[in-house]
């Protein structure tokens, strides 16, 4: 009872008389002397003489006394740490320093191939180790994120994120290296490592620091900064290589985020979980192990759902981005154009995300907001698979782009606590990596299967894709991958219902005693006399208000009537 009272109350017994007494011991002295009071004047008023009666108080004093709570600790209430921020700012430094290595190659493809000798696939296998490593990977991090706790797997991340930037940097900072390739792929896949440790902690870390109205918008923060690393790469790589002696200069300026992140995680980041929890539901955070914690998803049929469809929409998405110039050149647009297009696609992507979840932050809507996102993202993708096959529609192509970021990328956090909210109790790496993972391995089978249905296009050639490559018909691929957008919504919208398990947790006060806290512990000694003085509060009620005086008990009147 006191344990709820406690939790009814904001984290604060509801009596303002607690004063400490023995160590660890908090006893209501008002309460004491109101029932010792009690007991005094109806021995006085049963014994003449006093005698046995101020022994008998003595006795139920003693008691009462005995009866109190005993707690390690002072109570204490939900708490949010202004430090919060500051994990988050690091979170999302290290989103964005990855993002930014992962494709710092791809916009000056052609020169860094030919500064070290490398072909135009060996230069795209610097991108896709990425996707590569992040499906075997993927489910380790989940196992580092949930078992040794966020601080350790965003330090870990850190310095593989350096130390795969410094690795990479060796062939163009030391001439005379015999096989740069090596180099750069061995420094790309460390990073491809601390993606997968990176990329699941927004929604840990919403979870574990922030409190219930704060926690989409810290979602959308921490997902939302490793798109705006992708964009700083394609702005920044070609704005420092203009000729190939720039290539040193540009792999020494992506080590600076990367070394900045690592200083800050091991400097401002203390402890995995605040000393006291933001929320109920925090307490029951990763109460699951790892292995019942992935059969409590697999057998949770809205999580599956949710997971399959959102997945499917991560890889339509993947594979919009890494397909859109071969799709736009094919066309007849041009690279800048194409490199317009994903620019206005991350942008729009980003403010859809920060209204979204600021409002989802005040709403609660989490399914509302998902499945009509995905909807109108599926309409856009048709737009797009019908506009891309035309020539000239300069502003029609910039206006979808815009479009399909706005009501699909933005949804990704809100999809992100979502997995969370039906999942729970399931910890939150499990809950949010599983998603990323699935969508990591759809995207890699849809960009596969779209670049395999193209077929060399009949019509007359109006291509601006790169000297040596023939164009391509990308019709039945974009008609398929917008029948894939539409297909994973269809089946979200009609067949995803659950409930928010974690917000009825919470509302319910059922979350469980989370380890790292000190919980109140109440005590019942048994008292040593057999007596039992009526208006005396349970061991579990003894901080309630007092019971008005009745009658004495049986035991009294009978030794009273005896000495008369």
């Amino acid at each position: 009872m006191l344990q709820s009272q406690w939790a009814a109350g904001d984290g604060k017994l509801g009596h303002k008389h607690l004063t400490p007494g023995r160590k660890g011991v908090w006893v209501d002295e008002e309460q004491v002397s109101h029932q010792a009071d009690i007991l005094g004047r109806q021995a006085l008023q049963l014994e003449p003489d006093g005698v046995r009666s101020l022994r008998t108080a003595a006795g139920l004093l003693a008691t009462l006394q005995a009866q109190t709570v005993t707690m390690e600790d002072p109570p204490q209430g939900l708490r949010a740490y202004p430090r919060r921020w500051v994990f988050l700012l690091v979170i999302s430094l290290l989103s964005c320093s990855n993002a930014m290595l992962w494709l710092s190659f791809a916009p000056v493809a052609d020169t860094i191939a030919k500064h070290f000798s490398l072909s135009m696939e060996q230069i795209n296998w610097l991108s896709l180790i990425y996707l590569v490593v992040s499906i075997p990977f993927g489910i380790a991090a989940i196992w580092v994120l949930d078992s040794m706790g966020l601080r350790w797997a965003i330090i870990l991340g850190a310095w593989l994120n350096l130390a795969g930037s410094v690795l990479r940097a060796l062939p163009g900072l030391a001439s005379g290296i015999p096989n740069p390739f090596a180099f750069l792929m061995s420094g790309q896949s460390l990073c491809a490592l601390a993606q997968t440790l990176v990329i699941f902690s927004p929604a840990k870390l919403a979870a574990l620091w922030f409190p219930e109205h704060q926690r989409a918008t810290a979602n959308m923060i921490g997902t939302m900064s490793n798109p705006l690393g992708i964009l700083m790469a394609n702005v920044l790589s070609p704005a420092l290589v203009k000729k190939a002696e720039d290539i040193p200069v540009m792999l020494g300026v992506y080590i600076a985020p990367a070394a900045l992140t690592c200083l800050l995680a091991i400097a401002c980041l203390w402890e995995s979980v605040p000393p006291t929890p933001p929320s109920a539901g925090a307490a029951n955070s990763t109460s699951e192990d790892f292995i019942q914690g992935l059969k409590l998803l697999v057998q949770n049929k809205a999580y599956v759902i949710l997971a399959v469809c959102f997945g499917g929409g991560i890889g339509v998405f993947s594979s919009f981005s890494a397909l859109l110039e071969q799709i736009l050149c094919a066309s007849g647009y041009s690279s800048e154009f194409s490199g317009l297009c994903g620019a206005l696609f991350i942008v729009f992507g980003i403010l859809g995300a920060l209204v979204l979840g600021l409002y989802v932050d005040r709403t609660k809507c989490f399914t509302e907001a998902t499945k009509i996102g995905l909807c109108l993202s599926s309409l856009t993708c048709v737009a797009f698979a019908l506009v891309a096959q035309l020539q000239e529609q300069q502003v029609a192509l910039a206006a979808i782009c815009s479009l399909f970021g706005l009501f699909g990328f933005s949804v990704a956090p809100v999809a992100m606590e979502l997995a969370v909210e039906c999942s729970f109790p399931v910890g939150e790496g499990a809950a949010a990596g599983l998603v990323f993972v699935l969508g990591q391995a759809e995207g890699t089978l849809i960009m596969v299967l779209l670049t395999a249905l193209t077929v060399q296009s009949a019509k007359p050639p109006v291509s601006t894709c790169r000297q040596g490559e023939d164009p391509l018909d990308w019709t039945v691929s974009l008609l398929l991958l917008a029948g894939l957008c539409i297909l994973f919504t269809c089946v979200l919208v009609l067949f995803f219902h659950t409930p928010y398990r974690r917000q009825q947790a919470e509302s319910e006060g059922l979350s469980p005693p989370r380890t790292n806290t000190s919980e109140p512990r109440i005590t019942s000694p048994t008292p040593k006399s057999p007596m039992e003085a009526p208006g005396l509060a349970s061991p579990a009620g003894i901080l309630q208000e007092a019971p008005s005086p009745v009658p004495p008990p049986p035991e009294l009147a009978e030794t009273v009537t005896g000495d008369i």
